[in-house]
């Protein structure tokens, strides 16, 4: 066999080598989710989303406005729009709902009553709104390490 074909040979090899390890294409993509995070301030929204980010939990500063993290699983991205949770905001939280495909309300337990029906009501009005009455709907009932936590009961009567 002459150098030349010798030379081809390995060169083919060679392609097929890196064809098979490298070149499989890229990896299929990920499916994403659109999800928007609502609560009242200070329900621990942005504690939740550092979290799942692996931030650090030093540097969470309450949410004005709006915020987007991509939470990433190993079988998909959550693409979340985190809302602040302050009064003269809330009213805006409709605006932001288009395109979501699920809701993350997120509540703090061991809020005063006065607070907790103010998340009540929030959280009616979120389900009965027409772009997300159909999504499915995750309620955290977060502080439940706090001693004025309501019990799973208790918020279920409610």
């Amino acid at each position: 066999m002459s150098d030349l074909r010798i030379t081809e040979a390995f060169l083919y090899m060679d392609y097929l080598c890196f064809r098979a390890l490298c070149c499989k294409g890229p990896p299929p993509a990920r499916p994403e989710y659109d999800l928007v995070c609502i609560g009242l301030t200070g329900s621990g929204k942005t504690s939740l989303l550092s979290k799942l980010c692996s931030e650090s939990p030093e540097n969470v500063v309450s949410t004005t406005g709006f915020s987007i993290k991509a939470v990433p699983f190993q079988n998909a991205i959550l693409n979340v729009k985190e809302l602040g949770g302050a009064d003269n905001i809330r009213k805006y939280w409709s605006r932001y709902y288009q395109g979501s495909q699920g809701v993350i309300f997120v509540l703090d337990s061991a809020s005063s009553e006065d607070d907790l029906e103010s998340a009540r009501n929030e959280l009616h009005s979120a389900l009965q709104h027409p772009q997300l009455c159909t999504l499915p709907f995750l309620i955290l009932a977060n502080h439940q390490d706090k001693p004025a936590a309501r019990s799973v009961q208790e918020k279920i009567q409610d």
